[in-house]
C-alpha cells in the first residue's frame, strides 16, 4: 500500500475521534498513538454492535419459517425470510471488512515510514477542521435530497477527507474517487461505497463547472 493510502486511512480513524464541532488545534494536542488507540476501539465496538444486529436478524429469519412450520397450509414468508438473511449477510461482510482492515493497519504501520505516514495523516486532519465548515456545505449542495448530516459518521469522514484530496492536495480526479472507495469498501457498505461515489462525482461536476 502506498504512504499515500495509509495516511488517508490513519486520518480517517483519526477523525472518527474528533467532534464535529472540534477545532483543529485540539486534534493536534493528542498523540497519534492515543487517538489511533480510541479509534480501533471504536471501530471494534461497532463492530460489535453490527454482529448482534445481524445475529437479530437471523433470528427473526429462523423464527418466521418455525412460524411458518407451525402454521400448516399458510404459505412461508419466503420475501420477508430473505430480506433479514439479506441484513444479515451484509453485516457480516461488513464486520469481517473491518476486522481484516484492523487487523492489517499495524502490520502495515510498521513496514511504512511511520513519520511521514503521521505526519501526513495529521496534516489531513488539520485540512479537514479547517474547512470543514465549507466542505460541508458543498457536499449538501450535490446531496440530491439528502443530508450529510443523516450519513454515518465514517461515510461523512470519507466523502470530506476526498474533498481534501480534490481541493488542497491535487489529487486527480480518478484517484480521489478510488481512494474514497476503497475505504468504504473497508469501513462502510455496499450503500456507503455507492453513495460515496455518486456525490463525489457531482461534486467534482460541481466545482468543474462553477470554475469553467
Amino acid at each position: 500500500m502506498q504512504s499515500r493510502s495509509l495516511s488517508r486511512e490513519l486520518a480517517l480513524l483519526v477523525l472518527g475521534q474528533v467532534p464535529d464541532q472540534q477545532k483543529k488545534r485540539a486534534s493536534q494536542d493528542l498523540p497519534m498513538e492515543s487517538l489511533l488507540q480510541k479509534a480501533l476501539d471504536s471501530l471494534m465496538q461497532h463492530w460489535r454492535e453490527t454482529l448482534d444486529a445481524g445475529a437479530s436478524e437471523l433470528e427473526q429469519a429462523q423464527q418466521g419459517l418455525l412460524d411458518s412450520e407451525l402454521q400448516e397450509g399458510q404459505a412461508v414468508p419466503v420475501e420477508s425470510i430473505r430480506s433479514h438473511l439479506r441484513i444479515a449477510l451484509g453485516s457480516a461482510e461488513q464486520v469481517l471488512n473491518g476486522l481484516s482492515a484492523c487487523m492489517e493497519l499495524p502490520r502495515l504501520l510498521l513496514l511504512g515510514d511511520q513519520e511521514n505516514i503521521r505526519q501526513a495523516a495529521m496534516q489531513r486532519v488539520a485540512l479537514v477542521l479547517e474547512h470543514r465548515s465549507s466542505i460541508d456545505s458543498g457536499l449538501d449542495a450535490v446531496m440530491e435530497g439528502w443530508r450529510l448530516s443523516r450519513l454515518p459518521r465514517i461515510d461523512r469522514d470519507i466523502l470530506r477527507l476526498a474533498v481534501v484530496d480534490l481541493q488542497n492536495l491535487s489529487t486527480p480526479a480518478p484517484v480521489a474517487f478510488n481512494e474514497a472507495v476503497e475505504l468504504a469498501n473497508r469501513y462502510s457498505d455496499e450503500q456507503g461505497r455507492r453513495m460515496i461515489n455518486g456525490v463525489l462525482r457531482r461534486f467534482h461536476d460541481a466545482a468543474a463547472t462553477a470554475s469553467a
